[in-house]
């Protein structure tokens, strides 16, 4: 079961790969460039056939894909190729220029990606990314409003006894604890509770928020118990409880002065409605970008975790090879194969919203490189327009090439980095 998940996560992250490069494809052939190649992963090419003027293929190694367009640079200030410089950083954008020319052929003068206007450039490079968050969001909501995910209901698990701040971090009442309203109303592990002073509520995150906002009062609490409603008399007490934030999602460590009932919620799987799937979504890729944007100050952890002795942190980036992992670890969980089904999916989602987001970034070799300067073109030629000079021309992406290797081999060593940890200390599911 273990290695049939991560066969399963292996399929749905090619799968996450073509469909990125299917829409870098479809929109380059929309506009009239020509696409020698479409391939789904590196190394050597273990199947390909082509048709028209494209080769389509897999190849090897399943950690990445691309297609080849004619083209994506412009030729030098005279209109030619240079030759090859033996400087370091010259030969780099040399390069870089001679291979988008390599297969140029009789009438590709007008099929070469530089040519067409930025606008439409900015819609082939960002297609790919779009595409993946696609993906994400009809997985996200195939989860959301069709199996449903873990979340506290309004049923009750367990009713504590007595009051005790949330920040003493105990179980056992002492003699000078009062006993908990929840207790004191008689409240029973099992009940539902339906309303809460004469607001009628399903919803776990209302009822706590409710319970919070009215310390000291005497409320009716009415509860399913046994098919049948009873209401019961409360006197909500003033407790130390955690802090939540403008999420509703609980700030470890910190408290805040506000009602108590006194009980554990159940968890259950809950089905959400679209408008609740649609604010899940928000939050969640809110959380992407904070966490994206504080990469680099988890290096520290994540080397530590990796060649030294400290914990992986649970909110750690894991790299292809750990969500395999992962995903290997979810077909063995002792839960309902609709939950494993779930959870996978959500997997994939995830993985397919954090390519989104890591491609959308403004630097070369990323999509978002080649759109940030297409931008940059359309914003020097419509000044131009405007203050009535010449028309600069084409942006010269390739001069940014020595750039994009630097960023490349940051992205190559943070990459290795990750394997390392995802090998030798793993991220694992509870």
């Amino acid at each position: 079961m273990f290695i049939l998940g991560i066969v399963l996560f292996a399929v749905g992250l090619l799968f996450s790969i073509a469909w990125h490069e299917l829409g870098h494809l479809s929109t380059a052939k929309m506009f009239g460039i020509r696409v020698p190649q479409y391939m789904v992963g590196f190394g050597p090419t273990l199947f390909s056939k082509r048709k028209g003027d494209t080769e389509y293929g897999v190849k090897a190694i399943p950690f990445g894909g691309y297609i080849r367009m004619i083209g994506m640079f412009p030729p030098g200030a005279d209109g030619r190729l240079e030759a090859r410089s033996t400087s370091p950083w010259r030969g780099m954008i040399e390069d870089a220029r001679s291979a988008a020319f390599e297969e140029l052929q009789p009438g590709d003068e007008k099929r070469l990606f530089y040519t067409r206007k930025p606008w439409k450039r900015v819609i082939v490079m960002f297609a790919g990314p779009f595409m993946n968050l696609i993906l994400a969001v009809v997985l996200f909501l195939t989860v959301l409003m069709g199996f449903g995910i873990s979340q506290q209901t309004t049923t009750v698990s367990s009713v504590s006894k007595c009051v005790i701040s949330q920040s003493e971090n105990r179980d056992d009442c002492g003699t000078s604890d009062p006993a908990s309203p929840a207790a004191a109303a008689g409240l029973r592990a099992g009940d539902k509770i339906l309303a809460f002073d004469g607001v009628r509520t399903d919803d776990w995150d209302q009822l706590s928020n409710l319970i919070r906002a009215n310390p000291g009062e005497n409320v009716p609490v009415v509860v399913e118990r046994d098919g049948k409603e009873i209401t019961l008399d409360a006197t909500i007490a003033t407790n130390q409880v955690a802090k939540k934030d403008s999420h509703g999602q609980i700030v470890q460590g910190e408290y805040v002065s506000a009602g108590f009932l006194g009980f554990s919620a159940a968890t259950g799987v809950v089905k959400q409605d679209f408008g609740e799937s649609v604010t899940w979504m928000g939050d969640r890729i809110g959380d992407a970008v904070d966490n994206l944007a504080a990469l680099p100050s988890k290096i520290p952890a994540l080397w530590d975790a990796a060649f030294g002795d400290g914990p992986r942190e649970e909110d750690s980036p894991m790299g292809v090879v750990g969500a395999a992992r992962v995903g290997g670890e979810i077909a063995t969980l002792d839960i309902p194969p609709t939950q494993q089904l779930a959870m996978f999916v959500m997997l994939v989602a995830g993985f397919n919203l954090s390519l989104f987001l890591f491609n959308m970034l403004p630097l070369l070799p990323l999509d978002g490189g080649h759109i940030a300067g297409a931008l940059w073109e359309s914003v020097r030629r419509a000044a131009a327009k405007v203050l009535r000079r010449p028309d600069p021309g084409p942006f010269d992406v390739a001069k940014l090439m020595p750039v994009a290797y630097v960023v490349a081999g940051i992205f190559v060593c943070f990459t290795l980095l990750v394997l390392v940890a995802d090998v030798v200390n793993p991220v694992r599911i509870t």
